[in-house]
This record gives C-alpha cells, sequence and structure tokens, in this order.
C-alpha cells in the first residue's frame, strides 16, 4: 500500500516522514497570501504533470529532487499520483495560506471523481513542524472524505479568493462553512489585513505597530515565530519584513529607526547592510503613534499599491475592513 500526506509547510512534511506516518510525504508552500495571483494558465498548470512549468510553479518543487527520484514520482501531476496511491491525506497547516493552498487543491482535482475518493482531510490546527516524532504519532485527528457539498463550497471559496473584489470572500460569512472547519477562522483572518476603516493599516501592520509602541526596538521583535510575540500568522517572514518597510521607508513614515533596506535578498546577503539593519533602534514617529491610537489615517499620508487575493488595492480604489463591526466597506 501506498500512502501519501500532502501538506503545506517542508517542516511540517519532514516531521511526518520521521514518524512513519506515510509512505510519501509532499509540501506545497506557494506563497498565495502575497503579491498577485498566479494567472489561470499558471494555476492550471501547477498541479499538471512537468512540462514547460519554470521553478517555483510545479506542486513538487518544494521536494528534494533526490527524494523525487528515490520515490519515482518526479514529473507527475497530482492527479496522476493521487491515482497510484491507495491512500491520500490533507494536512493542510494552521495559517491562512495553507486553507488557500487546500482551496486550490481541492478545486484542481474536483472534476475527478476516481481521485476525489482518494482523498481525506485531516484539520490537525497546530505546527506539525513543532512536533516530536513520538507526539506526532500519536496525532491523529478524524479523517474527513470530502462529499460532493464540500467540493462546491471549496469552488465557492476558491473563486470568490481570486476575484477582482473582496466582496465574494466576505460573502462567505454568510454560509454555512462547517464543512471546512477551518475555512471562517481565515476567512476573517484575511479581512483582518484590509486596511482598517480608520487606521488604514491591517493587522498584522497593526501588531508591528503595537510592539514597537514601546519605542528602542530591534527589528527581530516585531517578526513572527515560534514563542514570538508577534502571535499574527498570515505572513511569513519576507512578508512581514515588506510591512515593516512599508511603515518605515513611506512619505510620512509611521515607524523610525530603520536603519537599512529595502528588505531583500541583496540586504540579507550583505553581512554589512544586514546587521546594520538587525541593530536597529525602532520607534514610532507621531504619525505612528496616531494611527496606533485610531486617530489618524495612515493612507491619508501614504500611497497604497498592493495586492490583496485577487483584488489591487490602491489608494484610488482602496477597501477596508472595519474590525469591530466585521463589516466590509467598499471604495467611495
Amino acid at each position: 500500500m501506498t500512502r501519501l500526506i500532502v501538506t503545506t509547510d517542508s517542516s511540517a512534511a519532514g516531521a511526518i516522514q520521521r514518524a512513519g506516518l506515510a509512505d510519501l510525504v509532499i509540501a506545497i508552500e506557494r506563497r498565495l497570501v502575497w503579491g498577485p495571483l498566479p494567472s489561470d494558465a499558471e494555476l492550471e498548470a501547477f498541479f499538471a504533470p512537468r512540462t514547460t512549468q519554470p521553478h517555483g510553479l510545479h506542486w513538487l518543487d518544494d521536494t528534494p529532487s533526490w527524494r523525487l527520484e528515490e520515490w519515482g514520482v518526479k514529473g507527475l501531476g497530482v492527479i496522476e499520483l493521487l491515482l497510484g496511491c491507495e491512500s491520500v491525506e490533507l494536512w493542510p497547516g494552521p495559517e491562512p495560506n495553507a486553507q488557500l493552498v487546500l482551496l486550490w487543491l481541492l478545486d484542481h482535482c474536483r472534476s475527478e471523481r476516481a481521485a476525489v475518493s482518494k482523498l481525506a482531510l485531516r484539520h490537525v490546527g497546530i505546527a506539525v513542524g513543532d512536533v516530536g516524532p513520538e507526539r506526532l504519532a500519536k496525532i491523529k485527528p478524524p479523517a474527513i472524505k470530502p462529499t460532493q457539498d464540500c467540493l462546491e463550497l471549496v469552488g465557492r471559496a476558491w473563486r470568490a479568493y481570486r476575484a477582482a473584489t473582496p466582496q465574494a470572500w466576505f460573502d462567505l460569512l454568510k454560509a454555512d462553512l462547517s464543512l471546512l472547519p477551518q475555512l471562517e477562522r481565515h476567512v476573517v483572518d484575511l479581512l483582518e489585513e484590509l486596511p482598517g476603516i480608520t487606521t488604514g493599516v491591517g493587522a498584522t501592520e497593526t501588531r508591528i505597530l503595537e510592539l514597537i509602541a514601546p519605542g528602542e526596538v530591534q527589528p527581530v521583535d516585531v517578526f513572527p515565530g515560534h514563542q514570538k510575540r508577534n502571535e499574527r500568522r498570515v505572513f511569513d517572514y519576507w512578508e512581514v519584513g515588506t510591512l515593516l518597510d512599508g511603515l518605515a521607508r513611506c512619505p510620512v513614515p509611521a515607524v523610525s529607526g530603520l536603519e537599512e533596506g529595502p528588505f531583500s535578498l541583496d540586504m540579507h546577503e550583505d553581512a554589512l547592510r544586514h546587521a546594520r539593519y538587525k541593530q536597529s533602534r525602532l520607534s514610532l514617529t507621531d504619525l505612528g503613534r496616531a494611527v496606533l491610537a485610531g486617530e489618524e489615517d495612515f493612507c491619508r499620508y501614504n500611497p497604497i499599491t498592493r495586492w490583496w487575493g485577487g483584488t489591487l488595492l490602491t489608494s484610488e480604489r482602496l477597501w477596508r475592513w472595519d474590525r469591530e463591526s466585521r463589516f466590509l466597506i467598499a471604495p467611495d
């Protein structure tokens, strides 16, 4: 019997492999919460057999090539691999990006009944990569077989995230989402990253400002991670670094004291620049304090251009989120 587990994090895949829970473990780490989404053609090609897809745009690219060769699966499409396995379990991580990858994968497979019949979902709810093999072997949440109703919800949610406005994603909150137990929480988590109705910053940016508020704070103190004070898990290390850049390296900064930038691979590979960056002492500016207090709108002073799912947010077309009333505000 060939047992396959698909997860959304390489460290989780390693932990599952060490615990001996599957014969094959594939991690899919494609980021969907940041930047423009792949085109329709790229989305379709991602799970197809390998042909001419650039590196990073095929579902097996996050698994070491030598391991794929050892397993005899190099270049396979997801449908081909699923059909060749006796059982397939999906172990999505607990963060929103993992839920989006799950939606993408299920949406790709849902028209192939033979492949769907192999699938079972296990919603673990914890960071599997932080769990030791012995404990992980004992953690086995119920396996949920995706029903037709579940797959229809998957299709609706995936289309909603890719839409040109966040309205359809917000409308998911009016539906019964219980067939995907983690979906409602992640719908809200992502909506909270839209600019706030009064402050103009999202939830992760707000948390960054809160952590910097005492003053003389080093950049490392605002990044997420295991046992870190920034408990937001929508964005990863590189994305949070870019958000911090956006608060500090703009026409009217909310943060002062950031000594280097931009937050890029080039900076990280330059030892002196990276050291200067890490030694920065961050404080809030007058605008930063006013934004954190809900008295000023960051977007009033600084231009906005960034992607949220399929929505391009700009200063002229700015969707906002009212966290208190949990309500989506369309552009004027």
